[in-house]
């Protein structure tokens, strides 16, 4: 296994040459796997192996990733033969919206199971995965991958709160946009994936509450929070 999340693990050359098959697992950014993810992706030399994806997701905008994901590692040379998505928790929870709130749950597990062993049989030679198709260009998908922006008044800052300065912020930070020493993320790096957050152990990292944008999301999104709970994890071969 191997986190590709630190800014400074994407530095590293991976020897692919050992390994038979690569499991890529990624969580979903606006419909499409993260920026930082697909230009490692590009680094890598595929050598004509098997490869898997799999995503996890909050609750919206799921269709497009398997088929994009799966054109970019095609043209590195790996060849697709599986495919999964997972429900989990949606990051902009944190601050005013209600998405999934109980996921990932035992189905979610179970199922992970089911993938595994589905894809191991691909790896050892079954037929290769169909993807799903898109209808969206990469260019309308560039336009809402900002649209997150527009509810985000205040990226991730600690407000000039102390902390014991224990960096775990600065070094989980996927684009290197978290500072410890001022505690702010830079404008033009932080991809808002809330991971300084997510990871802060003393809590003290938060950006602007955005509760009233959910019901727009659920709008634009054209869910409901009912529907949204019906939803779960799903395997494609």
């Amino acid at each position: 296994m191997y986190d590709i999340t630190p800014h400074a693990n994407r530095q590293k050359i991976i020897n692919l040459m050992p390994y038979h098959a690569v499991v890529f697992g990624v969580p979903i950014h606006s419909w499409r796997a993260p920026k930082v993810v697909k230009d490692w992706i590009k680094t890598l030399n595929g050598q004509g192996k098997k490869c898997s994806t799999f995503f996890t997701y909050g609750g919206f905008g799921i269709h497009p990733i398997h088929y994009s994901t799966g054109q970019l590692l095609g043209n590195q040379k790996f060849i697709i033969v599986s495919s999964a998505e997972f429900t989990g928790f949606y990051s902009f929870n944190r601050r005013g919206r209600r998405a999934m709130e109980d996921q990932p749950d035992e189905s979610c597990f179970e199922m992970a199971k089911e993938y595994a062993i589905k894809t191991y049989k691909r790896f050892t030679g079954e037929d290769k995965a169909i993807l799903e198709q898109t209808h969206y260009t990469e260019e309308q998908l560039d336009s809402l991958e900002s649209f997150r922006f527009n509810v985000l008044t205040q990226l991730p800052t600690r407000g000039g709160e102390d902390c014991s300065m224990c960096l775990i912020c600065e070094e989980s930070c996927p684009t290197g946009a978290m500072t410890a020493k001022s505690g702010d993320a830079d404008k033009e790096k932080c991809v808002a994936c809330f991971d300084c957050i997510n990871n802060c152990p003393e809590n003290v990292l938060r950006i602007n509450d955005i509760s009233d944008s959910w019901s727009f999301k659920i709008e634009i999104e054209k869910i409901t929070g009912e529907s949204m709970l019906k939803q779960s994890s799903k395997i494609y071969l």
